[in-house]
Parts: structure tokens; sequence; C-alpha cells
């Protein structure tokens, strides 16, 4: 196990189709010590989703119950559902020593920027922030991405593409950029900032 001091909370952004989600999932596979932080959300489970695995599913009483003690490390609405990022569940798997990878949107990066700013130096939440914004090589090639999944229409792509230009403004603020042309070079330099990260914190 990784020595809690050593551990990270990887926060890790990009616009959709800049490949952030399936990096994540391989990062997982290759660190045995890694989990996926698992979101809150308002939103009704799809398909074969379990509570717990997948998201933990509260009302919409619960979910402002929660706001109001201060329990989430970030939230947001999107698309008229609440989700978030419980606060207690990130702290217990960083004083196992568990990393802690999450992949969420520029607003709730910026959410747990701040909240960092607010806390102790050694709060191991503050200690082992990382983020990293994964970047498309260019718009042109983002859009054939998109455009190849053959799972939105246009006016969804279109609305996918401004909210990329609006995310990309983002970049500067992040520690690291990990521009995904090549899926196995981009995993290869998020693996090494990890490694790097850690050693630092020996």
């Amino acid at each position: 196990m990784t020595d809690k001091k050593k551990a990270l909370l990887l926060v890790v952004s990009g616009p959709s189709g800049a490949g952030k989600s399936s990096l994540c999932s391989r990062l997982v596979e290759l660190f045995p010590e890694m989990i996926y932080s698992i979101s809150c959300t308002t939103r009704a489970p799809r398909g074969t989703e379990k509570n717990g695995i997948h998201y933990y599913f509260l009302s919409e009483e619960e979910f402002n119950a929660r706001i109001a003690t201060g329990a989430f490390l970030e939230h947001a609405l999107v698309h008229g559902n609440h989700y978030g990022t419980l606060k207690q569940t990130v702290f217990d798997a960083l004083i196992q020593g568990k990393d802690v990878v999450m992949d969420i949107d520029v607003q709730g990066a910026k959410q747990i920027r701040s909240a960092c700013a607010a806390m102790q130096d050694d709060n191991v939440i503050k200690r082992g922030f990382v983020d990293i914004f994964i970047a498309p090589p260019s718009m042109e090639v983002l859009r054939q991405r998109l455009c190849g999944r053959s799972t939105d229409s246009e006016k969804v792509i279109e609305q996918r593409m401004r909210n990329a230009q609006e995310e990309m403004k983002y970049q500067p603020y992040y520690q690291y950029t990990v521009i995904n042309d090549n899926f196995d070079r981009a995993l290869t330099e998020l693996t090494e900032i990890i490694v790097g990260e850690h050693n630092k914190r020996r």
C-alpha cells in the first residue's frame, strides 16, 4: 500500500472527446492502489448501474442536506441533475494510502482548487492534489472524434464543440497538460506524472 503521505488526488479534466475517461480507466488498471472516485447524483440509475459502484444515488433532499453541511468537495447541476464528490470518501481513501482519480469538468476542478487553498498544508487532500488537463491535438481532430462516435446528432456535436472551446480556456490553470494525439503516448505521459509526483512526496 502507498504511504498515505504520498497518496495522490488526481483531478483530470478535458473536453468531451479528448479521451480522459478512457485514460483514467487504464490508469486504474495499471496502478493497483488507485481507485476511481464515485460521485453522488440525483439522477435515476441507468441500465445495470448499481448504487455504491457506479454512483451514490441520492434524492434531491439528501443531496441538498449534504450541500448544507459542506459535505461535498465539489458539486454541480448538470442537465437538471446534481452531481458531487463527497469530501469524506476522498479523505478516507487517501488516508488508507490509495491514490484517487477523479474525471470531472473544469468547474468541478476549480471548486477543488479553491477548497484545497483553504485547507491546512498537512491535509491529505491538499497534500495529494494534482490536476491534469487532457487536451485534443486540435479542435478539428476533436470534431472528427465526436463525429466518429456516431452517437450524437449534429446539434449535440455543435454544442459539445462550443463547450470544448470554453473548457480549453481553463487549460493554463492546470499543473499538467497531456495532449492526447496518441493514446499509448498520452498514457505513458500520465504514468510518468504519477510516478514523478509520488517521488516528490518521499
